[in-house]
This record gives structure tokens, C-alpha cells and sequence, in this order.
């Protein structure tokens, strides 16, 4: 029998096709593609109720520090302290649902457009 040293050699590298594909689409002429278009409209959904909810709740929670500050440091500002302390304390209750009622608005306006690249998608 006659000893055949030749084999058959294969090498693949997920790692390295990954890297090949993302240079290719560096180079490819940019098209509008369906999935990362439906991504950025979910985050831009979300993007301003975060944003707002941020501010109301980091103003609310100044607010409540400047109270707490008039009460405990200047005693001739009791009274104009726990007022403002309460005012902040309802800043920073309301973040949450500030966040929640400008989402589901952005949601709202944003509903058609997702829902048709969301037939087309489905459809593909």
C-alpha cells in the first residue's frame, strides 16, 4: 500500500470573516438599511423622555438639597426651606411618569413609520 502524505487542509476564522465583512461595508455606497433605520427610531423614541426625566428629576432633587439646606443650616429660613424642599420632592417624584408621558408621545408620532418598516422587514 502506498503511503499518501497529502492531505486536505481548511482553515476558516469566524473572527477574521467578521473583519473582512465589516471592511467591506466600509467601502460599499451607504443604503439605507431597514434594521438599523428601525433600531434608531425605537432609541429616538425613548431619547427625549430620558432626556426631559433627567432634568426634572436632577432639578427636583436641587431643589430638595437646597430645602434640606434653608432648614437645617439658616433657622430664619424654616418655613421658605420646606417649601421648596417639597416642590423639589415632587420634581423628583415626577420624573418617572415625565418619562413615561413623553415616550409614549414620541411613540405615538413615531408609530407609522416603524410599523411600515416593520410590514416591509416582515415581508423580506
Amino acid at each position: 500500500m502506498e503511503n499518501n502524505n497529502e492531505a486536505f487542509s481548511f482553515t476558516y476564522s469566524a473572527k477574521q470573516q467578521e473583519e473582512i465583512r465589516s471592511i467591506r461595508q466600509k467601502y460599499l455606497p451607504r443604503e439605507a438599511d431597514k434594521m438599523e433605520q428601525l433600531r434608531r427610531l425605537d432609541k429616538r423614541a425613548e431619547r427625549s423622555g430620558t432626556l426631559l426625566s433627567i432634568i426634572v428629576g436632577v432639578t427636583g432633587s436641587m431643589l430638595l438639597g437646597l430645602g434640606l439646606a434653608c432648614i437645617l443650616r439658616w433657622k430664619d429660613f424654616f418655613i421658605s426651606g420646606v417649601m421648596v424642599g417639597v416642590v423639589g420632592l415632587i420634581g423628583v417624584a415626577l420624573a418617572y411618569p415625565v418619562f413615561l408621558i413623553r415616550t409614549q408621545q414620541e411613540r405615538k408620532k413615531l408609530a407609522p413609520e416603524i410599523m411600515k418598516l416593520i410590514d416591509e422587514l416582515s415581508l423580506s
